[in-house]
């Protein structure tokens, strides 16, 4: 009796997961990196603060891309990034500082690939949120929230006609 609860709950927690094999997937490369406008750490050590950084935006896009018809494929290739606030403004300690001036921004290319490899949709894109401290804030309690929401918004308004509803 015990073992077949088990497997039943097994069974029930693993469809929990499944939506997410038959979504689309992504690939983000990170061009230049060193060259960036502004991926700085503040008193964090730079690489562990960059791969942090690169990290949680690569599964940002994941998830946005899970939204997109499945098999299909989004390669993303950041060759610019300039994240809210500023670390200068903060004098001695290096802390960001986020105010209305230091907006966000990102510079990107995308390919959309069908499940054959075609080419769907592509561009070089350059966005930018100069109100990010306006409105509501999605992502308060993460790290990010304001490049999150600034790519929420560019991919609602790139791929509305592709986003698959579940």
């Amino acid at each position: 009796m015990k073992q077949s609860i088990f497997i039943i709950s097994l069974l029930s927690v693993s469809f929990l997961f499944t939506p997410n094999v038959f979504a689309a997937s992504s690939e983000v490369t990170w061009t230049d990196y060193k060259s960036y406008r502004d991926i700085d750490p503040g008193n964090e050590g730079r690489k562990q603060f960059r791969e942090r950084t690169f990290k949680d935006l690569e599964k940002h896009f994941a998830k946005l891309a899970a939204n997109l018809p499945e098999d299909h494929t989004l390669k993303i290739d950041v060759t610019d990034v300039d994240l809210a606030g500023d670390t200068n403004a903060a004098g001695i300690n290096r802390t960001r500082i986020i105010k209305q001036l230091y907006s966000p921004r990102m510079n990107f290319s995308y390919q959309l690939l069908d499940a054959k490899g075609g080419l769907v949709k592509s561009e070089d894109v350059v966005i930018r949120d100069m109100n990010f401290m306006s409105g509501r804030l999605k992502y308060r309690n993460t790290s990010l929230p304001y490049e999150k929401k600034m790519l929420d918004d560019w991919f609602e308004s790139t791929f509305k006609e592709l986003v698959v509803s579940k």
